[in-house]
């Protein structure tokens, strides 16, 4: 693992990672075990993926943990989901606190369950004044949803006065979206072997390196991910230039 870890370039980090977080319930099946086990086992995942990436020196993580459209999922599993997540915040406030990661969340939180949001409320404030890592929870996020809100909330932003059209570009847009305080993922990473996006973070992807993995989100590791990171130092990020314009 050292080795491994050792051939990272510093300083071509990421600055942010995104995860979609797939694979708990066909774990758990491939266990013959329910898929509250596959979930329980996914938190160990998360919380070995932050504290690398905390050490790696990434300042930027965000986990796509319940998509909206998540709740038609049978409500048995949701119930055990929502409580499953108060359980982790509670428990792994504390190693946010000693790793100095800032807990962050986006989505129609007004959704959730209040003793979830009122834990995940607490947590956030407890955590506000770190300052090593932003962690982001995407809870009952999706991308459309978001994209939505944002022109609700520009239409009401301007509903009394002249609409600027002339001021409306990429960074106007960005600046009502719930990721507006963080800058886009330069790495998706998406594990399970489906090579979908699943209506995530779709305004912010445009640009960002995609990296599939066949592991199932509880077998996601350390070696995983610096494996991710190792094949996006290997790209060549053009952003629609050539890559001759690149070269100094």
């Amino acid at each position: 693992m050292d080795s491994l870890t050792s051939q990272i370039q510093p300083d071509r980090l990421p600055q942010h990672i995104a995860i979609i977080m797939d694979g708990n319930g066909r774990w758990a099946k491939s266990s013959g075990k329910n898929r509250i086990f596959g979930h329980k086992n996914g938190v160990e995942a998360v919380r070995k993926t932050t504290e690398m990436c905390a050490k790696l020196g990434i300042p930027y993580l965000t986990l796509y943990a319940f998509s909206t459209e998540n709740w038609n999922r049978p409500s048995l599993e949701v119930r055990a989901l929502m409580q499953l997540l108060v359980q982790a915040i509670q428990k792994e406030t504390a190693t946010l606190q000693k790793n100095n990661i800032r807990l962050n969340a986006i989505g129609d939180l007004n959704q959730l369950p209040s003793s979830t949001r009122k834990s995940l409320e607490k947590a956030i404030a407890e955590t506000a004044g770190n300052t090593r890592m932003t962690l982001t929870l995407a809870l009952s996020y999706s991308s459309r949803w978001e994209i939505t809100e944002a022109v609700k909330s520009i239409l009401n932003e301007y509903k009394n006065n002249p609409f600027p059209i002339d001021s409306v570009n990429d960074q106007f847009i960005s600046q009502f979206l719930e990721t507006a305080s963080m800058p886009d993922p330069d790495l998706l990473i998406r594990t399970s072997g489906e090579f979908r996006i699943s209506n995530f973070l779709l305004w912010q992807l445009a640009y960002s390196e995609l990296y599939f993995s066949s592991k199932l989100w509880p077998e996601f590791g350390e070696e995983d991910l610096v494996e991710a990171i190792l094949d996006y130092q290997k790209r060549e990020r053009r952003f629609g230039k050539t890559s001759e314009q690149l070269k100094p």
